[in-house]
């Protein structure tokens, strides 16, 4: 459930707002509204932190962490960290800059890559002397149509290049006589063995550099604790500071000002606050959050419930402070959707015995069950459940699996008969469904029901208003367009919209239901007080309100995803059983048969966990609460503390 908020302003003394915003943050409930502000120490601390965690980002992206763990870390700032972080900023800066310097040296060396050795003043030298020498790269097919005109000096070639000197009269030599691939190289700034150990040089001072900056690695506890102190204190200089001015009179001479802080409170912490201010003499104003308001938004469900906190948090997923919390329903139907996804019991077993081994790693360490490994725990169960159901285990033939645990399998969608049809008793015998078609009906009934909880959620939500008829005439169209999808995508001869079933025609029914809901919804679903203000509202959306019908059926179609994507894993897992099966006929590809099932069978777990993510995931965040009106536009609630 989403636990109740105050809205509230806290009002103190100019002067003592410093002390209140300690004692505040010392009470620790408060959920502050975000405040900027910018200022000479709050530069200051935003300057230390970069410092602080650039340093730590250094340390560590030069120690190996094998290493890093055999380091004696200093528990006590016996180090101001402050100055050992700019110690390791300013060896890193040096780095870069020596790194650069390489960088640069490099790049000129480059183009003179097989020339030898080259010094500037060597062709100063020879040109006052009247040799005026040139540099020249030329291809080694063409090398040889150069004239007799043209004096070379052949200094090196391979099979891409031929370096040589060309000995120019008048200070320049005729293009025209050259061939056309002929590039001149520039003679260099300085000489290409100052330029080779401007390289080396400065490779050794990186290295000992690195060593330097190795060495502080004892220093991160120390770091990373004044880093979180330097946030915390960057975060009580923007609340402080961003608190809003008043005064209490026309003159201010004659009137104190005041400094006013807004946030939220829980309802049932109100009493709290009410008596620390009480007790420092502060101003409290408190109000219910109105849908203006941006409101945080604070859970509490059971244990059981909370176990799907791991999964939401990962996603980031908040509800808005002024919608319904799903918690519960996003769990059971999650686990469900792993199930038929995974859907392999074999896989099942492996998920629930690393989670039954990180649950015993917890009770040795005297720690108390982790949300995340029950989680993972009820995912492997739940594996299990449908793996048992449907008789799929490490994507075996039918005929390799155990009698006893065919017997335990569902018929009408285990893999046992799948050769079977089953024939409902309206069609007399004439049309039947397979066990495919059975596991598409499945998919679509689950569809059924989470979409139906959740418009009944809605006129649950709505009760009391004439708005709660525009979920009803929702669920009207839901159940409508439910008959309709099982004609046109499972079977029209076993349904059908001119099917009569005891009497009832439930084809005819459908499509009443459908026409029916369409106009409740129509006519309730924006109703804020006033019907034709409603029917108004809804007229200037007519276009969006007639392809809602479109969508719910797209909606029910959407889950058949469950069946497709569990399909793929089983086929993917029989795949590779089927390429190993034949290696265990020899002793000799034993071991690369088990390689292969290992390989083939992880990688399928983790296509499977991907498509948990992308498609189970979805159809709680998107289609159901789309159903439901839920946006996830929520933030946490996380009041300001130690």
């Amino acid at each position: 459930m989403i636990l109740p908020m105050k809205k509230v302003s806290i009002l103190v003394l100019d002067q003592e707002k410093e002390a209140a915003m300690r004692r505040i943050r010392q009470l620790g409930l408060v959920h502050i509204d975000t405040q900027s502000f910018s200022g000479e120490k709050m530069a200051r601390l935003k300057d230390e932190t970069s410092d602080l965690e650039e340093a730590i980002q250094t340390i560590r992206d030069l120690t190996d962490k094998k290493a890093l763990k055999d380091v004696e870390m200093v528990g006590t700032p016996d180090a101001n960290a402050l100055s050992v972080a700019k110690e390791v900023v300013e060896l890193a800066a040096e780095k870069n800059a020596c790194r650069n310097t390489c960088i640069a040296a490099q790049t000129e060396l480059d183009p003179y890559e097989g020339w030898g050795d080259l010094e500037p003043k060597d062709f100063e030298f020879l040109a006052q002397k009247g040799i005026a020498l040139s540099m020249y790269e030329v291809l080694p097919a063409e090398y040889g149509t150069i004239g007799e005109e043209v004096k070379t000096l052949l200094v090196g070639r391979d099979k891409k290049k031929v370096r040589m000197l060309v000995i120019e009269e008048d200070g320049e030599t005729d293009k025209g006589l050259l061939p056309s691939s002929a590039v001149r190289l520039p003679v260099p700034s300085v000489s290409t063995k100052e330029l080779r150990q401007r390289i080396e040089e400065g490779q050794k001072r990186i290295e000992a550099l690195n060593e330097a900056i190795r060495g502080y690695a004892k220093y991160i506890p120390v770091m990373e604790e004044a880093a979180a102190a330097a946030n915390k204190e960057m975060e009580f200089e923007g609340y402080l500071h961003g608190m809003e001015t008043a005064e209490l009179s026309d003159i201010p001479e004659q009137a104190p000002s005041v400094a006013i802080l807004n946030g939220y409170v829980p309802e049932e912490d109100l009493k709290d606050l009410l008596a620390v201010a009480k007790e420092n003499a502060w101003g409290i104003i408190s109000d219910d959050p109105t849908i203006e308001d941006n409101a945080p938004t604070k859970l509490r469900n059971n244990r059981f419930v909370s176990l799907i906190y791991p999964l939401t948090d990962f996603l980031g997923t908040v509800p808005g402070y002024f919608e319904q919390d799903i918690s519960g329903w996003f769990l059971v139907f999650m686990l469900v959707f792993f199930g038929i996804i995974f859907g392999d019991g074999g896989y099942g077993l492996l998920i629930a015995a690393v989670a039954g081994l990180l649950l015993l790693m917890d009770r040795k360490d005297g720690k108390p069950a982790s949300s995340l490994n029950l989680l993972i725990l009820l995912f492997g169960l739940a594996t299990i459940v449908w793996g048992t159901l449907t008789c799929t285990w490490f994507g075996l033939e039918v005929e390799q699996i155990p009698q006893w645990l065919r017997h335990l399998s569902l018929p009408v969608i285990s893999n046992v008969y799948e050769d079977n049809m089953w024939y409902p008793f309206w069609t007399n015998g004439e049309a039947g469904l397979t066990t495919a078609q059975n596991l598409q009906i499945f998919c679509f009934l689950l569809a059924l029901v989470q979409l139906s909880i959740a418009h009944i959620l809605g006129i649950i939500h709505n009760h009391g208003s004439l708005k709660m008829l525009g979920d009803v005439g929702s669920l009207m169209q839901l159940w409508g367009v439910f008959y309709v999808v099982l004609t046109l995508v499972v079977n029209g001869e076993v349904f059908g919209l001119g099917r009569v079933i005891n009497g009832i025609p439930v084809g005819t029914v459908a499509i009443v239901l459908v026409a029916a809901g369409f106009i409740i919804y129509f006519i309730f679903n924006s109703y804020e007080g006033s019907i034709k203000d409603s029917v108004l509202d809804s007229a200037k959306n007519i276009v969006s309100m007639l392809l809602g019908i479109v969508n719910v059926f797209s909606d029910i179609v959407s889950y058949i995803r469950l069946w497709a994507v569990g399909l793929a894993g089983a086929a993917i897992s029989a795949t590779v059983n089927e390429m190993a099966g034949p290696m265990f006929g020899r002793l000799v590809f034993i071991v690369f048969a088990v390689i292969l099932l290992v390989f083939g069978h992880g990688l399928n777990m983790i296509l499977n966990v991907l498509s948990v993510i992308v498609h189970g995931v979805r159809l709680n965040t998107l289609e159901f609460s789309s159903h439901m009106g839920i946006s996830w536009s929520g933030h946490k609630y996380e009041p300001f503390k130690e």
